[in-house]
């Protein structure tokens, strides 16, 4: 018999459904980020919310991007202002509405492979159509857009 899971985590940290199939699934649990990753995450934002005003689209932060069972926090992503026709779950915007999604990588081993591996793969079995990925753990702060994934693709 299965049922709904219950997780209580400490303060400070965040968990994450992360490529999660029927029975089976990863819990990623991190630590909420540090300032310098905060901030060019909001400064991210800030960029986007800028450039998309007066567009049908909205740069969307602290929401959940479901997608059936994984269920993800991306730092930043892009998704119609309005609700759309299956487009809000829940609790969070269904990855199918979403256009771009941004990640700053986290410091350490656990969130560099979170956010450079894990991620990556699972916003393209979604069919997201573009990651951005701001990288400055590679000590030459590196920016990586990837896009086009067919959805599924691994």
């Amino acid at each position: 018999m299965s049922g709904p899971i219950s997780l209580e985590l400490p303060e400070g940290f965040r968990a994450e459904i992360i490529e999660a199939d029927e029975g089976s699934g990863r819990i990623d649990i991190s630590r909420t980020a540090p300032y310098a990753h905060g901030r060019t995450a909001n400064r991210l934002h800030n960029a986007f919310s800028a450039h998309l005003h007066g567009s049908p689209y909205a740069d969307w932060f602290g929401i959940d991007i479901i997608d059936g069972h994984n269920v993800w926090r991306a730092d930043t992503f892009i998704a119609l202002t309005d609700d759309v026709e299956n487009g809000i779950c829940e609790y969070g915007v269904a990855a199918s509405e979403v256009r771009l999604v941004a990640e700053v990588v986290a410091p350490g081993r656990e969130g560099q492979e979170r956010d450079r591996i894990r991620k990556r793969r699972a916003y393209a079995c979604a069919g997201i159509p573009v990651y951005l990925l701001i990288d400055d753990f590679t000590m030459r702060g590196t920016v990586t857009v990837l896009t086009g994934p067919p959805r599924g693709d691994r």
